[in-house]
């Protein structure tokens, strides 16, 4: 109950035009829309400029005052851009000629809800490396941040080939693996 009154707070705040308003409800929700439209043929711009749209919409329709929101504010969002974006890949004829339904893919919260599923895991994944201590952390980052070679890792941290850098690599990821697990275990995703 308290989150639908939240939102009706946000939408009388974006009615009035309140600033703070606008940029959290930005905040909250631009990196999902930046996901949806990323992952099907957009850049990070073309996430920006559908989620403008979006809020315009959403905007607009709160300025009527006799708009009911019947869904969570993201899902809303999600919609709107996701419909928004297939209509603006179909004006650019990327969708060649198979017809990409959108629309018929997996319904929304079912979506939204990978999302958020795959946000927590990268935010556990970000705690396990910071927990791996060194040099694990800063080797690992080296391979797959850096994309440095094994040669090079190995001349960086001392060891003396690169096969010696190499099992170095494998001992830290089952490290992090092992780290990963048990804090995923533990529950402690928000999902």
């Amino acid at each position: 109950m308290n989150s639908e009154l939240q939102e009706v707070g946000l939408l009388k705040g974006l009615a009035a035009g309140d600033r703070k308003i606008i940029e959290g409800i930005y905040k909250d929700h631009f990196n999902m829309i930046q996901s949806l439209i990323v992952n099907n043929n957009g850049s990070v711009d073309d996430a920006r400029d559908i989620f403008q749209e979006a809020m315009v919409v959403l905007y607009e329709k709160v300025r009527t005052g006799s708009f009911e929101l019947n869904c969570q504010l993201k899902t809303y969002l999600y919609s709107v851009s996701k419909r928004l974006w297939l209509k603006r890949l179909q004006q650019n004829n990327r969708l060649f000629t198979q017809e990409v339904d959108l629309e018929a893919t997996i319904p929304v919260d079912e979506e939204i809800g990978q999302h958020e599923k795959r946000d927590a895991e990268f935010e556990l994944m970000s705690q396990a490396i910071q927990r791996l201590g060194e040099p694990c952390k800063s080797l690992l980052e080296a391979y797959y941040l850096r994309k440095m070679n094994m040669q090079d890792i190995a001349l960086q941290f001392g060891y003396t080939n690169s096969d010696n850098a190499k099992n170095q690599k494998y001992k830290c990821l089952m490290r992090l693996k092992k780290l990963f697990f048990s804090e995923y275990k533990n529950g402690n995703t928000h999902g």
